[in-house]
């Protein structure tokens, strides 16, 4: 073979690679991620509304463990952020993720879970399930819930209720890992 042939073969293998190289970039950015394929918004690789004409999700980072949210294993509730930990006995996050809160919130502290129901109709008439209940605050009782439907609430309700409403994908999860007498610990 000639030095221009094997020059014209370099050249062409070089862009055959290059468009096969840009094609398997494109097929990674828009094939779904199957570790976090089902899961909800809210849960810890949370993606948010779109960037880009096309509609699509983008993951945002992980909301950070509030540092004084306690040791051990434990429910971690922040009011402030709207968030929910679910963090293992060494410290680790098993998973975080959004919450709706209800209109009676209860004080920053340490809880322990007092009850659980599998089923129920929650403060507002909604079934709801997954319910896991912490304490009682300005005389409503206050836990976690998601409704059946999949609604939330509207948080400006003029009506006292007490469920901090999560999907009900982080409902299951509360409910596995939030047993009795598990810590909950709420941080502003």
């Amino acid at each position: 073979m000639s030095a221009k042939s094997s020059s014209i073969v370099t050249a062409l293998t070089t862009v055959a690679l290059a468009a096969v190289g840009f094609l398997a970039y494109q097929a990674s950015a828009s094939a779904p991620d199957h570790a976090t394929a089902g899961k909800h918004p809210s849960s810890s690789a949370s993606p948010e509304p779109g960037k880009g004409g096309d509609g699509a999700r983008k993951p945002k980072p992980e909301a950070a463990l509030p540092a004084d949210s306690g040791q051990g294993e434990r429910v971690v509730y922040a009011l402030g952020a709207k968030r929910v930990w679910l963090v293992t006995g060494d410290g680790k996050v098993k998973r975080t993720y959004e919450v709706t809160p209800s209109s009676v919130s209860p004080a920053p502290g340490t809880y322990k879970v007092n009850g659980r129901t599998l089923k129920v109709k929650g403060s507002d008439g909604i079934p709801i399930e997954h319910v896991v209940r912490f304490t009682v605050a300005d005389g409503v009782v206050i836990g976690f819930s998601a409704a059946v439907d999949g609604s939330m609430p509207d948080p400006n309700a003029k009506k006292k209720t007490g469920g901090i409403r999560e999907t009900r994908e982080d409902g299951a999860a509360m409910w596995d890992f939030a047993l009795g007498e598990t810590k909950v610990v709420v941080v502003p």
